[in-house]
């Protein structure tokens, strides 16, 4: 198995972003099978499908603008969620044509991995929901009754997407904009749920939290460009 590491500072901002994973889920990077990025995003709310059916959810994505984070709309399932450069966003692509069936294995795996890189930096994280959370989700994980953690994904024909967003810093910030937009989704939500990592561990960085992120999946070898085909976006 190959895995190749993209450069977390790709330019593009949110709207790239989003459409960078489906686009290297079905085009992919040379023969690698496994294709992670790890990044830190600028402002973004990012809706899935499900949202963008609510009557409130105009409004809402007005709310996030008033916020400085721009909406997009996202592949993968689940509902609203939003990070920022506080945050360490975790893309995994796996390339192939019969992709295992039981993505709630996938979910148990990944959350097991970043609950114990997290433990590991001093977090009391916890794998399981928090009622009221934003997203929520059976495998988040969350710390000191926060939600710290949340992940998304998509399985085609191609293989399959797993995308987590962990919390690092600036929750006040993701807690305002958040309560905002949920409003207007009309979904039950409890602000004081939205946590992040340096909440419950003082002076944890995003940069250590990547260094983490990076060691639990093995990566030591070079960081692979995004080809130029896929930074112009190809369908």
């Amino acid at each position: 198995m190959t895995t190749v590491l993209l450069d977390e500072e790709t330019a593009g901002g949110p709207a790239h972003d989003v459409a960078l994973g489906p686009l290297l889920l079905r085009h992919g990077v040379g023969e690698a099978r496994d294709i992670l990025r790890i990044y830190s995003p600028e402002p973004t709310a990012a809706f899935s499908r499900r949202d963008t059916r609510r009557p409130g959810y105009p409004a809402a994505a007005d709310a996030v603008r008033r916020f400085g984070f721009a909406p997009v709309v996202r592949p993968q399932g689940g509902s609203l969620a939003a990070y920022h450069q506080g945050s360490v966003v975790v893309d995994h692509v796996h390339r192939a044509e019969q992709a295992a069936p039981d993505p709630v294995a996938r979910f148990r795996r990944f959350a097991e991995m970043h609950a114990e890189l997290l433990v590991w930096l001093g977090a009391p994280a916890r794998i399981g929901p928090v009622a009221g959370e934003y997203c929520p989700g059976e495998y988040s994980i969350n710390a000191g009754g926060m939600k710290i953690v949340g992940s998304a994904q998509r399985v085609t024909r191609d293989g399959w997407l797993f995308s987590t967003v962990i919390q690092v810093t600036g929750s006040g910030r993701l807690r305002e904009v958040l309560n905002g937009a949920y409003r207007e989704l009309g979904y039950d939500f409890e602000p004081a749920t939205v946590g992040a990592v340096d909440d419950v561990v003082s002076g944890v960085t995003v940069q250590a939290v990547t260094a983490a992120v990076r060691a639990a999946y093995g990566l030591t070898g070079p960081v692979v460009p995004v080809p130029a085909a896929l930074q112009a976006g190809s369908s």
